[in-house]
């Protein structure tokens, strides 16, 4: 075979990992296109030709829109204010589109209705340029309201305290204090301030062990480095340390990187391993699920990485996404911890995440298998939260 037409393995999966981004971005910008395409549609509708601010419109509208965008491309040339501002605009723009298009598309539908049988009342068929301004002022005010609303709740910590009981001897403890956090998401939008606020939270519990289930780097790790947010992370007190496993953001952003910069900073990262904390309990941490898609191999089943465990021992499974959960019980995990839904995160997303998973958010219990499903501490794109709670979710695993 000629020399140029030799690929490595290492290039396969460059490839993979390549034509992977290519088609998430493709449909991504497919979707987002058509939706601010309709938001800019009706919105242009809604200004009165005689008022000459079309021309405004338009520009602010591809200001708003674009900014989220340019603000990631800029991040990846050079962090400066100039990107964290595109990047802040443009992720409130992320909220504010869900729910202009809700608002948009149920007052279209209730015009369709109209159409067929008529009931608006005829006050708003007299002065049509007049309502059009009435009730897209409502319409702003009110996604603005949500917006703030949004914010407010998700930056406000909230702590969920779990009691579960363990039929297994540990020998060792009777009892242990654990700290759970995912979904932290640092990056630009959750900085030095946010989980300073976080780490504080933590260590005001007294873990004696702290999980983190995945997605602790947003995407990019640019930002975390310039924010020294790693000397925060080693902030956190914890009896038997802190043990974190990879999400799809760290995937996304370069897992190898995130690895190296969290282990560098007190924390262990287990990829499709396990440790054994204090001579009592086993925590066991998958790889992402992303693996595969980003060009990383296939991740080991549950049971090579259990392959001679002694499941007389308490065992913790950590994984991120909350997929399969049956293998854990089958496996005799005694309490898995997973994160990713976000429960939406905006409703009514929630909604989607119930179809999508056996657990969105919450505890639940599979023959003798506790489940957590956290809804995250962070958040992804909008620094909003609506229909759920941000947590930090504090476990007191009682050994009996």
């Amino acid at each position: 075979m000629p020399h140029n037409q030799h690929i490595t393995p290492a290039g396969k999966k460059n490839i993979s990992r390549r034509l992977q981004f290519i088609l998430f971005f493709s449909v991504f910008f497919i979707l987002y296109g058509i939706l601010n395409s309709y938001i800019f549609w009706r919105g242009w509708q809604a200004v009165p030709e005689s008022s000459g601010l079309h021309l405004f419109y338009t520009i602010l509208f591809l200001f708003l829109s674009l900014s989220f965008l340019a603000g990631r491309f800029l991040e990846r040339i050079a962090l400066s204010w100039i990107s964290s501002s595109m990047v802040w605009i443009g992720s409130y723009w992320l909220a504010a589109m869900v729910y202009f298009y809700m608002a948009l598309l149920s007052l279209d539908v209730l015009r369709l209705i109209d159409g067929f049988l008529p009931f608006f009342p005829q006050v708003i068929r007299e002065d049509t340029e007049l309502v059009a301004g009435i009730v897209a002022g409502a319409i702003i005010v009110g996604v603005l309201g949500l917006l703030m609303y949004g914010h407010w709740n998700a930056v406000r910590l909230r702590v969920r305290t779990l009691s579960i009981e363990i039929p297994k001897n540990s020998r060792a403890l009777k009892e242990m204090n654990i700290v759970a956090v995912s979904d932290i998401h640092l990056g630009t939008i959750v900085g030095k301030s946010r989980l300073s606020k976080i780490v504080d939270k933590i260590n005001a519990l007294n873990p004696d062990l702290v999980l983190l289930p995945g997605d602790v780097v947003d995407e990019d790790l640019g930002p975390v480095i310039q924010q020294n947010l790693g000397e925060t992370l080693r902030t956190i007190r914890s009896r038997y340390g802190v043990i974190a496993i990879t999400g799809n953001h760290e995937y996304i952003g370069g897992v190898e990187d995130a690895d190296k910069y969290l282990t560098e900073h007190g924390i262990r990262v287990l990829r499709d391993d396990l440790t054994r904390i204090a001579d009592t309990v086993y925590v066991v941490g998958r790889e992402d699920l992303s693996k595969t898609s980003f060009g990383g191999g296939i991740r080991k089943s549950l049971g090579e990485i259990m392959d001679g465990v002694d499941r007389s021992w308490p065992i913790i499974l950590m994984d991120h996404q909350p997929f399969r959960l049956h293998e854990a019980e089958e496996h005799g995990v005694d309490l898995q911890l997973s994160g990713h839904t976000h429960h939406g995160q905006l409703w009514p997303f929630n909604f989607i995440t119930r179809k999508m998973y056996e657990v969105s958010w919450g505890y639940k219990k599979r023959g003798n298998t506790h489940f957590y499903v956290s809804c995250g501490v962070g958040t992804w794109g909008p620094p909003v939260r609506i229909g759920n709670t941000p947590e930090i979710v504090n476990i007191r695993l009682l050994f009996r």
